[in-house]
């Protein structure tokens, strides 16, 4: 039987939510306006916009950022070259522009039935008028094709979730038309529970000695990159197949500790070295 569509965001069995998310969730909902969501890479934001549409029983529009994203690749494009070469070949659709307008993400998202959520992800990837670009059409909700004479609104207004890495500031214009949610990182209680709704039937014992190990590794003063959440799911599960025994979760010397199968956790070698790397292998196996 399926469930059906809650008219909250209240997390999952899968996405466990802390209360001032869940919160944040659902006032950028009432309020109509774009949810921005930062935090530090592998804590969950991006999965957010997935589960937040699972809950609201909308359909997901996803636009992943780049460096060479425009504003303009979100409303849509004008393929002049299609139209050139299909005009040398004599083609009966060079009469129509239409058929050279290639939608773009945002255009998808608010010709959605019944609405949908749109994630704008790692916005802070692109150059810094991005955001900015963008203004009137979150706002509005509409936006005007040149090309066609036609305007584009909005058939339900889209719930909007943005993300961001914290790689450069937003512009303060962008900033005040959106709801802004840091994502902290989880503590060991929440973490155990994210654990657990991944790994159910994983030993209390394993767990208990996993975060200690885990979260003496990110206190590590010096770590060009600490090991996040995604880094540690992928770590237990290592743990788990190759049947790895609590006691080698633990050391005496929680500054030059090493744990096994290390290199799900950290990934350069300036900081398996300042762990304590010299005495290991390249698979993460002690020599």
């Amino acid at each position: 039987m399926n469930t059906p569509p809650a008219s909250r965001f209240e997390g999952s069995s899968s996405y466990v939510a802390t209360e001032d998310l869940i919160v944040a969730v659902n006032a950028s909902v009432a309020l109509q306006r774009p949810l921005l969501v930062k935090g530090e890479p592998g804590t969950g934001k991006t999965v957010l916009a997935h589960e937040v549409a699972r809950a609201l029983g909308m359909p997901l529009v996803e636009w992943h950022v780049k460096s060479s994203t425009k504003a303009q690749h979100g409303l849509y494009e004008y393929d002049a070259v299609a139209r050139l070469r299909d005009s040398q070949l004599g083609s009966d659709k060079v009469h129509d522009i239409r058929n050279y307008i290639v939608r773009g993400k945002l255009w998808e998202a608010f010709e959605t039935e019944g609405g949908a959520v749109l994630l704008i992800d790692e916005i802070d990837k692109a150059d810094i008028e991005f955001p900015n670009d963008l203004l009137q059409e979150l706002d509005r909700m509409e936006f005007f094709v040149y090309e066609t004479k036609q305007t584009v609104r909005a058939v339900k207004r889209p719930a909007v979730i943005i993300t961001s890495n914290n790689e450069k500031e937003l512009p303060d214009a962008f900033l005040r038309r959106c709801f802004f949610h840091y994502i902290r990182f989880p503590d060991e209680a929440t973490m155990a529970a994210i654990v657990d709704a991944h790994f159910p039937d994983l030993k209390k014992n394993v767990l208990e000695d996993a975060l200690r190990a885990f979260y003496e590794v990110r206190q590590v003063a010096g770590l060009k990159k600490k090991p996040s959440t995604s880094e540690l799911l992928d770590w237990i599960k290592l743990l788990v197949a190759e049947d790895i025994p609590p006691e080698a979760l633990r050391s005496q010397d929680k500054s030059r500790f090493l744990p096994p199968l290390f290199g799900a956790l950290l990934k350069n070698e300036q900081d398996v070295a300042l762990m304590g790397g010299l005495g290991a292998g390249p698979s993460g196996r002690y020599n």
